[in-house]
């Protein structure tokens, strides 16, 4: 396919959680903010793809305007994978991960996104040809640090048909409030984005093994100090990472080093749907179970639905438990309880909603 032409749009949508919006990030966090790519071929077919974009929003869409846009139109694309490893060649010279990897990402999405489109195919039939199930997915909290609101969300994710949650809290007592409140049959996780040190690991790990926690996110900085996360392995308590891990190259170093029991590559940050194939041939190869994340409600949510359509080592993924004033898909519509049935028409399968676009799109 020719590219005829690319456009990137930073949409900024807020959102409700319940809490002070503080605690993971550096910032109030109380927007979802979008980056969306449109790229249209010589036969007037439209992809999208969804670059990461929170806090990067604006450096993100820099990076493709100027970056890969200016090469990308004209180029005759045959091969999404081989053209993704070209261009993470020719821009490693600005850095290997980071914003440089979410820009490629949401490229390479959009041209599967239109690679679909041009066979007349939902995406997730280019993988697999076996025919879809609708995709369990948890419900993933964001940091309250509160052991009173934090227990009443679980019990509203939990009222809304989820069947698995996934707390941001950081403290042992904040979690326990937690498994109190929802009983002991009910998968629990928590994510603390790095936040405590090897020695507090190592000590508050029997805490969490009596807590039956379902497994235990990205404990230490830096997540990929490998020799030490396999070190916490094998002491009742699960450990999974990947969101901050870019390409296949790091996820195959992690499995390499038994670092965890799951790995969680996010679509918009990873190097896009290319890596998150390579990543499922290396699940495959070292027999490890795939938890995407996947915080959004763009592209990069749908993309990663087709994904896990086509990958039996995809146990369930991540749906951000927040009340966006506005959505550019119809989700929600997908969802049925803890389940999400994948789009049937050609490329993504669902149409953005202009309306909400138009009144959120900052850039």
């Amino acid at each position: 396919m020719i590219i005829h032409k690319i456009e990137t749009f930073i949409v900024e949508i807020p959102f409700v959680d319940g809490g002070k919006g503080q605690g993971i990030t550096p910032t109030t966090w109380h927007t979802l903010e979008n980056v969306l790519v449109r790229i249209e071929d010589d036969q007037g077919h439209i992809g999208w793809g969804e670059s990461f974009g929170y806090f990067t929003a604006d450096a993100t869409k820099a990076t493709i305007d100027r970056l890969i846009a200016p090469v990308l139109v004209g180029q005759s694309i045959t091969d999404i994978q081989a053209w993704n490893l070209k261009t993470q060649r020719q821009l490693h010279l600005f850095g290997r991960y980071g914003v440089t990897t979410f820009a490629i990402s949401g490229v390479d999405s959009a041209l599967w996104d239109l690679a679909a489109q041009r066979q007349g195919v939902p995406l997730y039939q280019l993988f697999t040809e076996q025919p879809c199930q609708p995709i369990p997915a948890y419900a993933s909290l964001v940091r309250y640090a509160d052991d009173r609101i934090a227990p009443t969300i679980c019990e509203k994710a939990l009222g809304m048909g989820f069947k698995d949650i996934k707390l941001h809290e950081v403290t042992v007592a904040e979690i326990a409030a937690c498994r109190r409140a929802i009983g002991d049959h009910v998968p629990l996780a928590t994510d603390v984005n790095c936040s405590w040190s090897a020695d507090d690991t190592r000590a508050w790990l029997p805490a969490l093994r009596d807590l039956n926690l379902a497994w235990l996110e990205e404990p230490i900085f830096p997540p990929e100090d490998f020799a030490t996360l396999n070190s916490f392995r094998g002491q009742g308590v699960a450990l999974s990472a990947g969101e901050n891990w870019c390409t296949a190259f790091q996820f195959e170093q992690a499995l390499k080093a038994g670092a965890v029991d799951s790995v969680q590559p996010s679509v918009t940050k990873v190097g896009g749907i290319s890596e998150c194939l390579r990543i499922a041939r290396l699940a495959k190869q070292y027999d490890t179970p795939v938890l995407p994340h996947c915080p959004y409600f763009g592209p990069g949510f749908i993309a990663t639905l087709h994904l896990a359509a086509a990958q039996a080592h995809v146990a369930q993924i991540e749906y951000l438990f927040v009340e966006p004033q506005g959505w550019l898909y119809d989700i929600e519509g997908l969802r049925n309880g803890h389940l999400f049935d994948i789009p049937q028409a050609p490329g993504l399968g669902l149409s953005m909603d202009g309306a909400v676009f138009e009144r959120f799109r900052r850039a």
